[in-house]
């Protein structure tokens, strides 16, 4: 895999007055995983509202795969390979974990044909494959109203890959979880990533650290810093602005 799956030029959002994104330049390459950070109010969702088509901009271009998604549907932009997993999951509670991703995998996109016809075997063995990968496999026919919250997490995240993105855009994984269940979000990205790109927007330093590679912080709607994990924690203005600490005088 090569080249850039995102870039964002001079990218700005004004909200009456208020710039949730000012003159924002970001770029990522195909393959990578990407972990962004920063205090609240820093623009972070905006930043995904705008990759989506949630938001339009006020300036500036998001080019994804080389295609300006100026003014492109939310739904347009969701075919063209781009899915995003919002902090709450957001999982299909009366089914079972199979029937969720049964649904998601299914061509017809169709709950009764799901439920009632059945699956084609190549769909089957998709479902099987994404149960594997998520860790779900010994509860696969419990219904997904008795996961704990960190399996909800995952299943979601397999219903996302269900939909085969290019670009996953994953916001606040381990919310809420137990150490137990964050590392096991953790190993579940970092097994993704072998094969797709991903954002992740994330608050958990711990967190940060066991899946980053290269970490970028947001402050005030713009891009502050980007670097390994150590460069970030280690830089003054990250410091100041997003750890709340003060440099000893």
């Amino acid at each position: 895999m090569e080249g850039k799956v995102l870039e964002i030029e001079d990218l700005t959002v004004n909200f009456d007055g208020f710039k949730a994104l000012n003159n924002l330049n970001f770029s990522m390459d195909t393959g990578e995983l990407r972990v962004i950070i920063g205090p609240n109010g820093a623009g972070k969702t905006t930043f995904l509202d705008v990759i989506t088509g949630k938001v339009q901009p006020t300036e500036g271009r998001v080019i994804f795969k080389g295609r300006n998604l100026r003014r492109t549907p939310e739904y347009q932009i969701a075919r063209m390979g781009i899915g995003r997993k919002f902090q709450t999951p957001r999982v299909y509670l009366n089914l079972t974990v199979r029937e969720n991703l049964d649904l998601i995998c299914n061509k017809k996109k169709n709950v009764f044909s799901t439920l009632f016809a059945g699956s084609v075997p190549e769909e089957k063995r998709n479902v099987l494959s994404l149960l594997e990968t998520i860790g779900l496999e010994a509860k696969a026919d419990l219904q997904a109203a008795f996961l704990a919250h960190g399996e909800k997490q995952r299943l979601e995240i397999g219903m996302l890959v269900a939909q085969s993105p290019d670009l996953l855009l994953v916001d606040e994984p381990v919310a809420g979880l137990t150490d137990e269940e964050t590392e096991n979000v953790g190993s579940l990205l970092l097994a993704l990533a072998a094969s797709h790109s991903i954002i992740v927007i994330e608050h958990d330093m711990e967190f940060v650290r066991q899946i980053a590679r290269k970490v970028t912080v947001l402050h005030q709607g713009s891009v502050l810093c980007e670097g390994n994990m150590d460069e970030v924690q280690n830089d003054p203005r990250v410091i100041e602005v997003y750890l709340g600490q003060q440099e000893e005088e």
